[in-house]
């Protein structure tokens, strides 16, 4: 199923032309090596592009098409009129040995192979070049020494006479495509993702982009090793792939990874997405709709209001068709290859829906200060990470699973609310808005807990011993407060983990320390004193008795009643 997206995807790309046709590529190059007619080198072209990366300006390779670029990991395979120093130059940083003049060597038999029957001025250029060129005496040229160190990185480079290229030569390309195009010995058989007979690819291209994978690609389709043959079937042979197929769906999916404003990372896996007819507005609305941000909440807030009230879904002038496919692929490195952390595809209408639906679970009474309105997936995982640490990201199982929950409507993974738990204990009860609102998501998807406006704010109604508790541990450390102002330390520091579970070896202690805080509001706040003994009595009245344990699903009521009461006290200091 991803790879048929994938190519129905590419298809629709290429009829747009934003992607390469089949044989040619996309490739990041640096420089072009300037030719004379005699195959002499003339001179070195800078060809990097001025960019913005966040606040700095940096220069980065400029996208030129290239003839296909080979897939490898190890051994000599050289590509044609775009390659490394090694296979061009036959040189790397410490100038040159025998093994990168066996990648030389590869690159001028199959340069010269290519280009044998084609005479034009750059053909013979290049011919000449590699006839003629040194590689242990690269070093004598000037018009090397300028950028030796960033053309022996690893650079692309490609081939020129003056202001033209030879990968745009008529000629050289009718002589690539009928070299690309004739048979390679490879098998044929009926390809798993078009379902026609074709010429099985033996590997498939690489795909980039992805972080942490390796930087010069990594592989979706891949077997390297007896242990994952079948049947005598070696390397992609085992998962039979049509040339056609390989090569379109690995463009497919550069495009969409090289296209950063479509794409967001949680934890290690990278996130890609698109509609089925490659229309962008439904890229951006999905963007909006997990990553709000101040400028698109109205939007969002719009098209979830459109789709509550089953009315035509709109983002500006442009109405959104609900019904359109829409696909979402999760990409994680594993070494040398790509693990699919999750594939969801669904009309895009249902897609907004369930998120719609995950934001409505998540509304809760926020500080006063707080303007967002919808806390996005990626600040939602935050609340699981501590933010004193270097690596501030979430688990990355857990992130991929929690956002494949959202997507299909389907429950929160467990992970999502133990990880969230443990965060709060080792903060000593830090309970920000954001961990409330995920934990009441939570005992509402996966517990059961009623739905509505009754848990909002504070549940008066609830007699739940755990919510209970929670209120009123909240209300002993408001009298602890008022008793003390200024104080650096509250109770919470000292029991709210006890007292979220196991709370009868905590609360007879701290009902007593709650007695010597009442006798000081006795002389200066005598109101508030006679207030908080009127809610403990009350709050009290609906405790049998303290529980020994409680259950993980009890310790988020507990949380969840002492974040609303602790925003109910907020609420009428703002009031007063």
């Amino acid at each position: 199923m991803i790879l048929q997206a994938l190519v129905k995807h590419y298809e629709t790309l290429a009829e747009d032309g934003k992607v390469s046709r089949r044989g040619w590529c996309h490739a990041k190059v640096s420089f072009a090596l300037n030719l004379a007619e005699d195959g002499r080198l003339k001179g070195v072209i800078d060809l990097k592009l001025e960019d913005k990366r966040g606040k700095k300006q940096v220069w980065v390779p400029r996208p030129i098409e290239v003839p296909e670029m080979v897939s490898r990991s190890s051994g000599v395979s050289s590509n044609f009129l775009c390659d490394n120093s090694k296979y061009l130059l036959g040189i790397d940083k410490e100038g040159t040995n025998q093994r990168v003049l066996d990648c030389f060597q590869a690159a001028k038999e199959k340069h010269i192979d290519i280009l044998e029957n084609v005479h034009n001025n750059i053909a013979e250029a290049i011919k000449k070049f590699f006839v003629t060129w040194e590689p242990e005496r690269a070093k004598e040229h000037y018009e090397l020494q300028e950028f030796w160190d960033e053309i022996t990185e690893g650079a692309n480079l490609i081939f020129c006479m003056g202001g033209d290229y030879a990968q745009d030569d008529p000629e050289i390309r009718t002589a690539w495509m009928q070299a690309n195009e004739s048979k390679s010995g490879e098998s044929d058989g009926i390809c798993l993702v078009t379902g026609n007979r074709a010429e099985i690819a033996r590997i498939h291209s690489t795909v980039k982009g992805v972080p942490s994978a390796q930087s010069s690609g990594a592989a979706l389709v891949s077997f390297n090793a007896p242990a994952f043959e079948s049947y005598g079937k070696e390397q992609s042979y085992n998962a039979p792939v049509g040339k056609y197929a390989a090569f379109a769906y690995t463009t497919a999916l550069n495009y969409l990874l090289s296209q950063r404003e479509y794409t967001f990372q949680l934890g290690d896996t990278m996130v890609v997405f698109w509609a089925e007819n490659g229309d962008k507005i439904y890229q951006d609305a999905f963007c909006w709709s997990v990553d709000p941000q101040p400028d698109n909440q109205e939007i969002m807030k719009g098209i979830f209001d459109a789709l509550k009230e089953h009315q035509a879904v709109a983002v500006g002038d442009i109405e959104l068709d609900t019904s359109q496919r829409f696909y979402i692929l999760g990409l994680a490195p594993n070494a040398a290859r790509l693990s699919v952390r999750f594939f969801y595809q669904d009309c895009f209408g249902s897609i907004l829906s369930n998120i719609a639906k995950h934001y409505e679970r998540m509304e809760i009474v926020k500080p006063s200060w707080e303007e967002r309105k919808y806390l996005g997936v990626w600040q939602m995982l935050q609340e699981t990470v501590n933010q004193k640490s270097k690596e501030k990201k979430p688990v990355s199982n857990m992130a991929a699973m929690v956002l494949q929950a959202i997507l299909s409507g389907g429950k929160y993974p467990t992970s999502l609310y133990s990880n969230l738990l443990i965060r709060i204990r080792a903060e000593q009860g830090r309970v920000t808005w954001g961990r409330a609102a995920i934990t009441k998501a939570y005992l509402i998807r996966n517990s059961g807990m009623e739905e509505g406006e009754k848990y909002m704010g504070v549940n008066e109604e609830n007699h739940d011993t755990a919510y209970v508790l929670g209120r009123v541990f909240s209300v002993l450390e408001a009298i602890q407060e008022e008793a003390n102002p200024g104080i650096n330390a509250t109770i919470r520091d000292r029991y709210f983990n006890a007292a979220c579970a196991t709370p009868a070896s905590v609360f007879p202690v701290l009902m007593k320390l709650k007695n010597s805080h009442v006798k000081k509001l006795e002389t200066s706040k005598k109101s508030f004193k006679i207030y908080y003994e009127n809610l403990l009595t009350q709050l009290m009245g609906s405790i049998e008795e303290f529980p020994k344990r409680m259950t993980l699903e009890e310790q988020g009521r507990f949380i969840l009643g002492y974040y609303h009461q602790v925003q109910k006290r907020y609420e009428k200091k703002e009031d007063k």
